[in-house]
């Protein structure tokens, strides 16, 4: 029998949402975090010096437009959660610098090519996914709850995969891009917790100047160096009752490190409905597979070539 982690009340994992994205339903409290508008804890005037409002609003923009693949002007400024008048400027701006476009047929902007130079330089995880994917459907299929291959990116863990749409045990479809902050989630608590001392003390820096309320207690268990400790033993992060979903308090999460040999690479996150069972009972059940599959993917990494992704060995 697994080792039992108590539900951590202070600490909650969101069932994924999606990178960037403030919902328009959910999360309302967190956006201007997760915009990167501003921080609770500082006045308006430490926010103008660091951030520049209209760059987020643009980004909010081509995120939406992207996510969706085509939108009109008041999708773009709901999805955004900006104003019309903003919306309109922004995609205008858009549009005269080549990364969108209008349909000819309809009054609906999409992305264009040049949308992919924005990427340039970012190195993605195709061997990862690639090699995790067969090994997590085989999961959903015989324990029907949806498991997600999740990486950190800054202050976030972003899911690269998922097998959301495999089944009906979810409440969304977390498809990649979709995000959760790093140390209320128990897919970030998973990976901080395995990561480097320096990697470790850097987080915690760029954590203490966005918290908020609630960050700030959870903030201070890590800090302590407590956290990290126990689920380092325990070999897994779990949450009970996240608030930070679009259904508040009714998924719990278990979560635990992927790696490549000695190399921290992300997290594999298992997100159920908490009505279903009590934490302890899901981490009964399902830790010791969990664990199976992240051995499985870090063998795989091990044998595979640089260079080559299993879709590659797949063609072959």
């Amino acid at each position: 029998m697994a080792k039992r982690i108590p539900p951590y009340p202070i600490v909650a994992d969101a069932p994924f949402a999606q990178a960037g994205q403030v919902d328009d339903v959910h999360q309302h409290a967190h956006k201007k975090r997760d915009l990167g508008e501003g921080d609770a804890g500082r006045d308006d005037s430490a926010r103008d010096k660091d951030v520049i409002r209209s760059l987020s609003r643009s980004i909010q923009v081509i995120q939406a437009i992207n996510r969706h693949g085509s939108l009109g002007l008041t999708e773009i400024s709901r999805a955004a959660d900006i104003p019309y008048p903003t919306a309109y400027r922004i995609v205008n701006t858009l549009m005269e610098e080549g990364l969108v476009e209008r349909e000819p047929a309809r009054k609906r902007y999409r992305p264009t090519a040049l949308i992919q130079t924005l990427s340039c330089g970012f190195q993605n995880h195709d061997r990862l996914v690639g090699l995790a994917r067969p090994l997590i459907g085989a999961f959903t299929h015989d324990f029907h709850w949806p498991l997600s291959v999740v990486t950190r990116v800054g202050n976030k863990m972003v899911v690269r995969d998922s097998t959301s749409t495999q089944t009906t045990l979810t409440f969304n479809n977390y498809y990649p891009g979709w995000q959760v902050p790093l140390l209320a989630s128990a897919s970030g608590q998973a990976y901080f917790s395995f990561a480097s001392k320096s990697e470790q003390e850097e987080l915690l820096l760029q954590s203490r100047s966005r918290q908020q309320m609630l960050d700030a207690v959870i903030l201070k268990e890590f800090e302590s160096g407590k956290a990290q400790q126990r689920i380092r033993e325990l070999g897994y992060a779990a949450v009970a009752r996240t608030p930070y979903s679009a259904n508040p308090g009714k998924t719990s999460s278990i979560a635990v490190p992927i790696f490549e040999g000695d190399q921290l690479l992300g997290a594999l996150a298992l997100v159920y409905f908490a009505n279903a069972m009590p934490l302890s009972e899901a981490i009964d059940n399902y830790l010791e597979p969990m664990l199976e599959v992240s051995r499985s993917i870090s063998e795989g990494l091990s044998a595979m070539p640089l260079g080559l992704t299993a879709f590659d060995e797949a063609a072959e």
